[in-house]
């Protein structure tokens, strides 16, 4: 499940995005999109330490994105803010870890699955940009209102 951490990212990436070239103090941005204003200054300082936004200081300064947003990825936001976007560790690309209690790695039904999990979550994610998101296109359609029982 997606951390508030990583929809709190998001969300203000996505208010840059819609706003661009403008650059937007923390303060107006966790205005606009209800995000309590120390956790958006954290997550700001990710974001700005991964290169996804820049940020200059003093009166008129602010935040603004690093690249144009249909060069940046959902997937690459929420790795950034939550990690793997694989539900076992060692179903993982990019943090990989053994699990202690497995015996055989390469016959494990849990892994096998988890990684076709991992992988379609991947595709999705990591080819849906802010830009995309904005315009209403690209791979991710809307979920029916309705959820299943026990979902």
């Amino acid at each position: 499940m997606l951390s508030q951490r990583g929809r709190y990212a998001l969300k203000a990436l996505l208010f840059l995005a819609r706003r661009e070239p403008e650059q937007f103090g923390v303060a107006a941005i966790a205005e606009g999109e209800q995000i309590p204003r120390k956790f958006l200054e954290a997550i700001m300082t990710d974001m700005r330490k991964a290169g996804i936004v820049e940020s200059t200081r003093g009166f008129s300064g602010g935040h603004r994105l690093a690249r144009p947003a249909d060069l940046i990825t959902f997937g690459e936001v929420i790795r950034i803010t939550d990690g793997p976007l694989a539900l076992l560790p060692c179903a993982s690309r990019n943090f990989y870890k053994r699990c202690e209690d497995c015996r055989d790695e390469a016959a494990c039904a849990l892994r096998q699955v988890m990684a076709k999990v991992r992988n379609e979550v991947s595709e999705i994610l990591d080819r849906t940009t802010l830009a995309d998101a904005l315009r209403g296109v690209g791979p991710v359609e809307l979920l029916d209102e309705r959820v299943p029982e026990g979902g």
